[in-house]
């Protein structure tokens, strides 16, 4: 028996990383994927690659700050589908990693609207969908970095990864009664693409790397592993948490 089963799924930020190894798991654990991200080949060759497997997945691309583009994703799992029980929203960007003040508006907006902004879209569309299930669960990407530590140079990040924190907490109390459950993932330092912007040299890795407990970087795949944890049953009693995922990095001093 398969932890998602009759399930459909949204992933946003499916075309590498956290996102695709959470697509490929979630489409191994028995759901219906619908896949989102900027880049078309990807999610195509993602898709392909769920079908031959045996699973079910159809794909749009778009950004993310486009509130149309929510609604999009929505209307393709309920259309394709037959309705929505997970959200995965786990597109982001680190934005410039420059001195904070260095930023300009734009630059902070851009980040804002990506990280903060496209979570809040989503959930706009996808709740009233859960709804219509009778129950759901809305996953958001967050992070450590400006909740329990931070690095020169992140702010906007910073700020828009917290307001995740607060927007899953108020989307849990306002929607728990109606069977919707909200939760915020963590992640610590993870071998992405992503990641990589921030330590680009072997060197960088290696000191990214011991400032976890578990004196190493995890893999996509394992971040994924929670999410299908908060996405499944097994977490049926989890709400409104910021569960960390971070191989100790925010209780590490040695």
């Amino acid at each position: 028996m398969h932890a998602l089963n009759g399930k459909v799924a949204i992933i946003s930020g499916a075309s590498s990383g956290i996102g695709r190894a959470a697509a490929l798991l979630f489409a191994r654990m028995g759901a219906a994927v619908v896949l989102g991200a900027r880049r078309e080949q990807q999610l195509e060759q993602l898709a392909a690659e769920i079908r031959l497997e045996g699973g079910k997945a159809e794909w749009i691309a778009g950004d993310v700050r486009d509130e149309a583009y929510a609604e999009r994703l929505v209307e393709a799992a309920v259309n394709g589908f037959g309705g929505l029980d997970i959200a995965f929203n786990n597109a982001g960007t680190l934005g410039p990693l420059s001195p904070s003040l260095a930023l300009s508006a734009a630059q902070w907006r851009d980040v804002l609207e990506t990280n903060l902004s496209g979570c809040f879209y989503g959930a706009k569309y996808q709740i009233p969908a859960m709804l219509q299930r009778g129950a759901g669960s809305v996953i958001f990407t967050s992070t450590f970095v400006g909740h329990t530590a931070a690095f020169p140079g992140t702010a906007a990040y910073a700020a828009s990864k917290s307001g995740l924190i607060g927007l899953t907490q108020a989307l849990a109390v306002e929607f728990g009664g109606q069977g919707i459950r909200v939760n915020a993932l963590l992640p610590g330092g993870t071998d992405t693409a992503m990641g990589r912007q921030m330590s680009d040299t072997p060197e960088a890795l290696r000191q990214v790397a011991n400032l976890h407990a578990l004196k190493r970087l995890a893999m996509p795949e394992e971040i994924a592993a929670s999410a299908l944890y908060l996405a499944s049953d097994a977490s049926s009693f989890v709400t409104g948490t910021a569960m960390l995922v971070d191989g100790g990095v925010s209780i590490n001093r040695s």
